[in-house]
C-alpha cells in the first residue's frame, strides 16, 4: 500500500500541504518549488491577511494614524492612502493586527480585545484552509499547474481536531492534498525559542488554552491585566504553545498524513529533492 502511494506520488500531479511550527522550512520549501516552475504556491497566512482580515488590518493602521494630527488631517481629506503591504515573505501586518495582551503603554491590548482578535483569526484561518480546494482548481484551470503546495500557518493544529475522523477541515484537505508534517528536533525547538526570544511575535492560541495560561501567568507573577509586559507574556506563552502543539501535529501526521524531518528539509535544493523526500516518507509510512 505504501509502495503504491509512493508510485502514485511520483507519477501524478502533486498536491501537498505542509504543516508544523513556523521556522522549520514550510515557506522555504514552498518558495523553492514555486521558483522551480510548475508549482502553485498557496499561502494560508497570506490569504488570511488579504481576503479575510485585510480590511481589519488596514482599519487598524488608520486608527493609529488618526491619533497623529498631521496624518489625521490627510486621512480626513483623502490625501493619503493607507494599506497593508503583506507578502508571502512578510506577514508582519497580520501579526501586528493580532497583537499581544497587556499594558497599553507597552503596546499591549486589553485581554477582551485580544480574545476578540483571536476569534477573528480562528474564523479566518478555517475559511482560508477550506479555500484550498478552490485554489487547486483555480491553479489548474487558469495557470495549468498540476502541482500545488499549500503553505499552512503554524496554528493549523489549533483549529482542527486530528482525532476526529469527521473533522470538516481535515477531511476537505486530505481529500485533495497529502498532508506533510515537518517535524523538528529538540535542537530545532531550542533554536526557535532563542529566535523568538530576540523578537517575540503575536501567536494564535486555542481559546481554552489561552484562558488557562493567561490566568496562570497572572497568578504566578502576581500581575493584573494592565501590568503585564506584552513581550514577556509572549515569550512565556511561546514555550507553552510549543509543548501544546507537538502532540497535535503528531496526531495530524499519524491520522491524516506523513512525516518528514526538518534536518532533511534543510538539505532540499530543488523540486526533485522534495519529490524524493516525500516518496520516501510514503514508502516508510
Amino acid at each position: 500500500m505504501s509502495d503504491n502511494r509512493a508510485k502514485h506520488w511520483r507519477a501524478s500531479g502533486k498536491k501537498v500541504l505542509l504543516f508544523g511550527m513556523s521556522g522549520l522550512g514550510k515557506t522555504h520549501v514552498s518558495n523553492l518549488l514555486r521558483s522551480a516552475g510548475g508549482w502553485f504556491h498557496y499561502s494560508v497566512d497570506y490569504r488570511i491577511g488579504t481576503r479575510y482580515l485585510g480590511e481589519l488590518i488596514a482599519d487598524n493602521f488608520k486608527r493609529e494614524a488618526m491619533r497623529v494630527p498631521f496624518l489625521r488631517e490627510l486621512l480626513l481629506t483623502d490625501s493619503v492612502y493607507i494599506a497593508s503591504n503583506i507578502t508571502f515573505d512578510n506577514l508582519a501586518p497580520l501579526s501586528t493586527y493580532l497583537g499581544k495582551p497587556g499594558d497599553p503603554a507597552k503596546g499591549g491590548l486589553p485581554f477582551a480585545d485580544y480574545c476578540h482578535r483571536q476569534a477573528q483569526h480562528r474564523a479566518a484561518e478555517i475559511a482560508a484552509l477550506l479555500d484550498t480546494p478552490h485554489f487547486i482548481a483555480r491553479a489548474h484551470d487558469i495557470y495549468r499547474y498540476d502541482n500545488f503546495v499549500c503553505d499552512s500557518g503554524g496554528s493549523i493544529c489549533e483549529v482542527v481536531n486530528p482525532d476526529d475522523a469527521n473533522d470538516p477541515v481535515l477531511k476537505a484537505l486530505s481529500d485533495n492534498l497529502l498532508l506533510v508534517w515537518i517535524k523538528g528536533t529538540e535542537a530545532n525547538t531550542a533554536d526557535l525559542v532563542r529566535r523568538f526570544d530576540r523578537a517575540p511575535k503575536p501567536m494564535y492560541y486555542q481559546p481554552a488554552f489561552l484562558a488557562a495560561i493567561w490566568e496562570r501567568y497572572l497568578a504566578e507573577n502576581h500581575l493584573t491585566e494592565a501590568t503585564v509586559d506584552p513581550d514577556a507574556f509572549a515569550r512565556w506563552g511561546y514555550a507553552q504553545i510549543l509543548a501544546h502543539r507537538q502532540p497535535l501535529y503528531e496526531a495530524m501526521a499519524c491520522n491524516w498524513g506523513v512525516t518528514i524531518h526538518a534536518a532533511d528539509v534543510a538539505k532540499i535544493r530543488d523540486a526533485e529533492g522534495f519529490d524524493a523526500l516525500i516518496a520516501q516518507a510514503l514508502e516508510t509510512r
